[in-house]
């Protein structure tokens, strides 16, 4: 049991904000916009669902922070003690643009950076408004999330610890089944009950949890619907002599995790002792790989490399990980074409597949946080073909 505050204190958002004007100062840039949901959270603690109604930051060099956003939203932002000023627009479109209400109450000159994920339709209004600005388009404020901060990673620990308990539920719904006599259960309803395991540890364990875009969850497939990388549970139930894949993961204080295993249902035959035997060491080899001072490109290139010399590379269809944060899937991109040099304090997931098709497929995942060393595995369920065969 744990009694742990999930909203982070509002010292963490001034050293995240000045982390960010290092770099803008590094950069050339005068003043930066932002109206990514992940970069708002990072920034200021306000966690909110997008809409068509923009909710943008305005960081300045000088250090003033301004968030725009809808009326509506503004008591909600208070109530989570958003660490910016509040500027607040009455609705959407508006006799005034949104981009022009904040470009009343702020300097838009000089060199602005914006995010390269806002939608053209928002920046066009942003340049209307702001016609003295020279924008920039950059991943500044992605590339600053990649190093977390040690209360960040505290998050991701524990997120780490629920996922590994969502793995042990999911095995202990098909054992019980067995047991029983009965039915095994569907794909959707192991997905619920996972989900539901994940949500429920963390209502009774933690205070003022944080609802991100998914707080407990994944995909569970089973038979040749886990050939699919991103296939969604069905109502396909499981049986004797299935592979199957429990792909799960959740999100405390915002902070993302993933865990994943595949399974096979009874003894397990050649072909699938030497699926899961080479995903295995492809993963294992994957821990290695992954440590500070090495690209994203070459850690992958030497995991998947185990798969090809397996004889199994015409199954692969992805690259071995991802970064992690406050997105499930988030820059930088353990594959071929990133150079990024990987840095003590970032978090990816390591999680090699191959996809047979008409069979199944096989993927082991582990969040990794790299250590000035090496890299610790976030999650620790066990990962051998033995200790994840569930006998009939």
């Amino acid at each position: 049991m744990t009694d742990l505050d999930q909203r982070l204190a509002p010292e963490f958002f001034d050293r995240a904000q000045e982390r960010v004007r290092a770099m803008m100062a590094e950069e050339g840039f005068d003043a930066f916009l932002t109206d990514h949901p992940e970069d708002i959270a990072y920034l200021t603690g306000f966690f909110h669902h997008p809409s068509e109604r923009p909710v943008a930051i305005w960081l300045e060099s000088s250090g003033r922070v301004v968030m725009l956003l809808p009326e509506l939203e503004r008591e909600y932002a208070e109530s989570q003690t958003a660490r910016a000023e509040l500027v607040a627009f009455f609705e959407y479109p508006g006799v005034t643009s949104p981009f022009a209400v904040l470009a009343s109450a702020v300097r838009p000159w000089g060199r602005v950076g914006f995010s390269s994920s806002m939608t053209f339709q928002r920046l066009a209004a942003a340049r209307a408004a702001m016609k003295a600005a020279d924008f920039v388009a950059s991943d500044l404020i992605g590339r600053a999330r990649y190093v977390k901060f040690p209360e960040e990673i505290a998050l991701h620990r524990e997120a780490a610890r629920v996922t590994d308990r969502m793995l042990d539920a999911g095995v202990r719904l098909v054992t019980d089944a067995i047991s029983a006599g009965g039915d095994l259960p569907t794909e959707a309803e192991l997905e619920r009950h996972v989900t539901a395991t994940g949500t429920g540890i963390m209502y009774a364990e933690h205070r003022n949890v944080v609802v991100a875009s998914l707080l407990a969850g994944g995909l569970v497939y089973s038979g040749a619907n886990s050939a699919f990388p991103h296939g969604l549970p069905s109502v396909n139930r499981l049986k004797a002599g299935d592979t199957f894949m429990l792909s799960l993961g959740c999100a405390v204080g915002g902070r993302f995790i993933e865990g994943e295993r595949t399974f096979v249902l009874g003894e397990p035959t050649a072909d699938q002792r030497r699926y899961h035997d080479t995903i295995r060491d492809a993963q294992a080899l994957g821990r290695e790989t992954i440590r500070a001072g090495r690209e994203c490109r070459e850690a992958n290139r030497l995991c998947l490399e185990v798969i090809r010399e397996a004889g199994l590379g015409d199954y692969i269809r992805h690259r071995q990980g991802h970064g992690i944060g406050l997105g499930m899937h988030e820059a930088p991109w353990l594959e071929d074409g990133d150079a990024t040099l990987l840095a003590a304090g970032m978090v990816v997931s390591n999680e090699p597949g191959i996809y047979v098709p008409g069979h199944a497929g096989y993927r082991i995942s582990d969040s990794m946080l790299v250590t000035p060393d090496g890299a610790e595995a976030l999650t620790t369920f066990p990962r051998n073909l033995d200790d994840c065969t569930i006998a009939l």
